[in-house]
């Protein structure tokens, strides 16, 4: 006898609804529309709840608690990490994705805090080097939303470039996040090494019954644009601090948009790794 299955149950209640509420073209198109809505908050759920837990322990921990609130968010992340395993709600592939992005992600903030790029303002017992280990899980937030989006959207892909060409590009921005401070900073070269790459590349993604098309470098940037977001909710929550953010908070620099948009090259290379099987391009691409 097979166990529940919870995106059987809530794809026979999405199919319900569809043939209940599509009656011509224009209920076709809003269905669509909230569809692609759900999908992406269903896709976002571990960086929903790691977002929720920021802003609800900012707002209400105990000060006087024993457990310090960065930990208690390090022990509450790993707690949603197995509730999602557990629930089927998360698979195991893309657990071990969200494992290698938290990795990543430490060394990063191993690095940049040393160099003072950010700060993290309050005390922890469960850190390596003065970094909180509920960090690697805001990386992994970013790992576990593509690893579910390319699985939900069933991604396709037309003129996909090598693997092995977007892993050197993916490996020279890791080296840039850390040489730059010593060296000449080749962002600018990476952009356009970016678009040069990804440019021609176009993701068909599915909403509901047809996939649609989209430049896949248009994806990274919304992609980027939602992390930066998600950013100032962050700092908001006094997850973490960037100069001048100590004393008072203010919006993160639009600046910040450009890193994002490059971590996304590294998160995107990671999961395409895993999950990418050419040929992959829809059979329903033409498909109204």
């Amino acid at each position: 006898m097979s166990g529940f299955d919870p995106h059987t149950v809530l794809h026979e209640r999405r199919e319900a609804f569809r043939r209940a509420f599509v009656k011509g073209p224009w209920t076709q198109g809003l269905f669509e529309f909230l569809a692609f809505g759900i999908k992406q908050a269903w896709a976002c759920l571990f960086g929903g709840l790691m977002l929720a837990l920021l802003l609800v322990t900012f707002l209400w921990y105990p000060q006087d608690a024993p457990l310090p609130r960065y930990d208690f968010l390090t022990l509450a992340a790993l707690a949603i990490q197995v509730g999602l395993i557990a629930s089927r709600l998360e698979t195991w592939e893309e657990a071990r994705v969200i494992a290698v992005f938290h990795v990543v992600g430490t060394v990063m903030e191993i690095f940049k805090t040393y160099a003072g790029s950010w700060i993290y303002p309050e005390e922890s017992f469960l850190r390596i080097a003065g970094v909180p280990l509920f960090s690697g899980f805001m990386y992994a937030a970013v790992g576990s939303y593509l690893a579910r989006v390319w699985r939900i959207f069933d991604f396709r892909y037309d003129r996909f470039p090598p693997l092995w060409m977007q892993g050197l590009l993916a490996l020279a921005i890791y080296i840039n996040f850390f040489a730059h401070h010593y060296l000449p900073d080749i962002r600018t070269g990476l952009f356009i090494a970016t678009v040069l790459i990804y440019g021609p590349c176009m993701v068909w993604f599915r909403p509901d019954a047809a996939h649609r098309p989209m430049p896949l470098v248009i994806g990274f940037v919304l992609v980027a644009l939602f992390i930066w977001f998600a950013e100032n909710i962050g700092t908001f929550a006094r997850a973490w601090s960037y100069p001048g953010q100590e004393v008072e908070w203010h919006m993160v620099s639009l600046a910040k948009l450009g890193s994002w948009y490059l971590l996304m090259i590294i998160s995107f290379v990671l999961v395409a790794a895993v999950q990418y099987n050419a040929p992959n391009l829809p059979e329903d691409r033409d498909s109204p």
